[in-house]
């Protein structure tokens, strides 16, 4: 059993579904990650404060329904959002007394803000901090009273690198404790990033990403009698069959399925793969991608573009050799494509 549970939940707005039912339980020890659009994670972090009660499904927290006893909770709970209001008038120092006070319990508030990086600023009104440091603060404010949960909302947007740094090891520290961190984000970069386990979440459904850790692997010579062995074996054993398709995200690989990417480009001899408006670089080269991808209706438009005509909404011709494609994602990307290509398109589309 997890500290937070989702128990078939579901949200409507009207007559739309910003997302489906689902179940999805957050564990201890561990941060996980959503990725999603901003209402689908204001609706999410809702359900679990009471703010946005759910149109079907229950949630849980140690076991208890949630319902509207969220403020019978909230000494267990640590919420970061990202329109967090603090009181300018006041110190980073003041701001994090006045919570710890509110709980009657927590931290000791010079140790505190040494680990957020703020030991130097803890006396200097938060109406003359950066961006950076006052959501410091707020992550702050919400470690303050030691919870067992920390909900956090687009915890990385807008940081500079310092702050990153920090959220990455406070984090770290707290999930180390026995913590349990459940945050949302629109930028599945940063998901994979501060994520042990990363979902997505949008009108489809909730659906795992499957990640696993860069591994270098290193090549043994093979002697004439290992390829020998090899070859007889080619004729019994069954070859596998691997679809998904590999990103790199610093230390961590993605792996999409194919149908989840728009188009593929080719940027200093880099494979980058473009993702609901997001990019990736991929270590296969876009020859071998072009013979991976082509069984699930990707087309070479152009030498430096695989693109998925599934997600094509329209071809533009520009002048008699000067063409484009149109494709459905949020940028409403435009990818060239090439004159000799354009007549074999026309064929695989039998036009």
């Amino acid at each position: 059993m997890g500290i937070l549970e989702f128990h078939q939940v579901e949200k409507m707005a009207g007559n739309q579904v910003v997302f489906p039912r689902f179940d999805l339980c957050v564990g201890p020890g561990a941060v996980t990650a959503v990725q999603c659009g901003h209402e689908a994670g204001m609706q999410l972090i809702g359900m679990v404060t009471g703010m946005a009660p759910a149109s079907h499904g229950e949630v849980r927290f140690a076991g208890e329904p949630v319902g509207r006893h969220f403020r019978d909770l909230a000494s267990r709970v640590g919420v970061m959002l990202l329109d967090d209001a603090l009181y300018d008038r006041l110190t980073p120092a003041e701001q994090l007394r006045l919570f710890r006070n509110l709980h009657d319990a927590g931290s000791p508030i010079e140790d505190l803000l040494r680990r957020l990086g703020l030991a130097e600023r803890g006396r200097t009104r938060i109406s003359k901090l950066t961006y950076s440091e006052k959501r410091r603060v707020q992550l702050a404010r919400a470690l303050v009273h030691h919870p067992e949960l920390l909900i956090l909302q687009e915890p990385e947007q807008n940081l500079d690198v310092e702050s990153r740094i920090i959220l990455q090891r406070v984090l770290s520290e707290f999930t180390a404790g026995g913590g349990a961190v459940l945050l949302t984000t629109s930028n599945l970069e940063n998901a994979v990033t501060l994520g042990d386990t990363v979902y997505r979440l949008n009108a489809g459904g909730l659906k795992l990403f499957e990640l696993a850790e860069e591994a270098e692997v290193r090549e043994e010579p093979v002697s004439e009698e290992k390829m020998e062995r090899a070859d007889e074996d080619d004729t019994s054993v069954p070859q596998l069959q691997f679809n998904k398709i590999p990103a790199k995200v610093n230390d961590k690989l993605i792996l999409f399925d194919p149908t989840e990417i728009i188009f593929v480009e080719s940027v200093d001899g880099v494979s980058q793969l473009h993702v609901q408006g997001e990019t990736f670089p991929c270590a296969i080269k876009m020859a071998d991608l072009e013979t991976r991808l082509q069984p699930f209706g990707f087309f070479r438009c152009h030498r430096s573009y695989i693109v998925n005509l599934q997600r094509v909404r329209e071809v533009i011709t520009w002048t008699r050799n000067s063409y484009s494609l149109i494709l459905e994602d949020p940028n409403k990307s435009t990818v060239p494509l090439s004159k000799g290509k354009y007549a074999e398109l026309k064929t695989f589309l039998g036009i």
